[in-house]
């Protein structure tokens, strides 16, 4: 801890002091600030400090990069300053005043889908084994599949079908639960919402299109009915049922006595819950998702898809900055529901690339720098395995010239695989291991797309350097 004692006061005085501080806590890297007055933040002086690895601030925060040690760092913080620490959620909750409505609604987005990403690249790399058994025919099987040639394969590809379609089929759980949580209200009630919207009982949503309407079957009331149909992957429906949900259960909370709250807020929240999604919120999403997925399919189809592609790639990191990019998970998804794949995804995992490439050129043009190499190497290597923000806040946004070339070549990258119509069984892993969540019979084309995406990147940042464009800091003399 002793060895941030003069860190830790440096970046106390360049943050505007302690009564410039409203929140403070840290996460597995990062410093992370609710400052009072972010003007006061000196950014030239704190990125002058040897345990800073870049700054960027996001979500309402102020987040410092220090590593692997920011635990010992923010130990030492919090005894210089005398501030006392409080949890991520806390600190969150600080940062929403400095806030806009949309930062607000795409934090909301964010948190909900955060939980929820490890089972998704699980199921995704899942998929994607579970094709190269049953969806590739090898010359030396005599053009069979691996599963029509061996019972054991058979067998694990039928046994890993349980947990994709647990991930997937039953999305929807997950994405009540999740709001629950995020909402702070009862997450078993939230659990029980989703498993009404994917009841076995129900019409598979999947069997809809081929299900003749008078086979559907139903509730009778007697005087009405309601058809008896199921939402599984489906994203929007769970989302407006498990808001729903919550704000009831809340409004309820603050009208019941505490004395009989137990029992009769759960049962005036769930049950008018679940009718409506069934009635009125289940339909309307399920319309609203195939709407909106129909229509970014129609654009990738188009004759100027390989524009939207390029744009895509192109803007992709920028919107990492932002944080709208949670907001695109939700699309993948519906386009796996509604398609059986995305196009987006492919694309992600390029950026990601990219970046990478981007950090990789700098560090051979600065080899020998042993302190950069410090943030640089870990930061290339995560960006290869799908995370890109040390790669970005710590080196690439920092030269700025890397960040655009890394951007330059997403964007073709983009339009290569557009081109290709690359498609994605579903999301996984970024980076280089993404290749095993596309479809394989895209395989050759994305790996094209990989070669650009690394390739490109890397010699634009040389040029870009070299040449001085864009490059205010690390200028050579021609």
């Amino acid at each position: 801890m002793s060895d941030f004692k003069q860190d830790s006061q440096d970046l106390l005085k360049y943050l505007g002091g302690k009564e410039n501080i409203s929140a403070v806590s840290h996460c597995a890297t990062r410093m992370r600030f609710v400052l009072v007055d972010s003007t006061k933040a000196n950014q030239e002086m704190i990125e002058k400090i040897p345990a800073v690895k870049g700054i960027f601030t996001q979500a309402g925060q102020f987040q410092v990069i220090i590593g692997n040690k920011v635990s010992d760092f923010y130990n030492a913080f919090i005894g210089i300053s005398g501030i006392e620490g409080v949890s991520k959620d806390q600190a969150k909750i600080a940062a929403k005043q400095n806030q806009s409505f949309l930062q607000r609604l795409v934090g909301t987005l964010a948190e909900v889908f955060a939980p929820i990403i490890p089972a998704i690249v699980v199921g995704g790399l899942l998929l994607g084994f579970r094709n190269i058994l049953e969806g590739i025919q090898f010359s030396a099987l005599n053009n069979q599949t691996i599963v029509q040639v061996s019972q054991f394969w058979n067998g694990v590809n039928s046994f890993l079908w349980l947990i994709c379609e647990a991930i997937f089929h039953f999305l929807p759980v997950g994405i009540t639960w999740s709001i629950a949580k995020k909402m702070g209200t009862t997450q078993i009630l939230g659990i029980v919402l989703g498993i009404t919207l994917v009841s076995p009982q129900l019409l598979n949503a999947y069997a809809v299109a081929t299900t003749a309407a008078k086979d559907i079957p139903f509730w009778d009331f007697g005087f009405f009915k309601i058809d008896m149909i199921g939402y599984q992957a489906q994203v929007i429906p769970a989302m407006l049922a498990g808001f729903m949900l919550c704000y009831l259960e809340k409004f309820f909370r603050k009208i019941i006595p505490e004395s009989i709250s137990m029992i009769f807020v759960p049962l005036f929240s769930l049950v008018p819950t679940v009718l409506a999604a069934h009635v009125i919120l289940g339909p309307v999403g399920w319309k609203i998702g195939s709407a909106v997925s129909t229509f970014v399919s129609f654009g990738l189809a188009s004759s100027v898809n390989w524009l939207f592609g390029a744009l895509f790639g192109f803007l992709y990191a920028p919107l990492v900055i932002t944080g709208l990019h949670h907001m695109l998970l939700a699309l993948d998804l519906q386009m796996i529901a509604d398609f059986g794949g995305t196009n987006f995804w492919p694309m992600v995992a390029l950026s990601n690339i990219a970046q990478g490439s981007a950090v990789l050129a700098i560090i051979f043009l600065h080899r020998g720098n042993k302190e950069e190499e410090q943030v640089s190497v870990p930061a290339m290597i995560s960006c290869y395995l799908g995370v890109t923000e040390p790669a970005m806040f710590g080196i690439n946004l920092k030269y700025l010239y890397s960040f655009v070339a890394a951007m330059i070549g997403s964007g073709i990258a983009g339009m290569i695989s557009t081109l290709f119509g690359v498609t994605a069984n579903s999301v996984g892993v970024g980076g280089l291991p993404a290749i095993l969540s596309i479809k394989p019979q895209y395989w050759l084309q994305y790996g094209i797309c990989m070669l650009i995406a690394i390739v490109v990147p890397f010699l634009l940042t040389v040029i870009f350097r070299k040449q001085n464009i864009l490059n205010k800091i690390d200028r050579v003399s021609n």
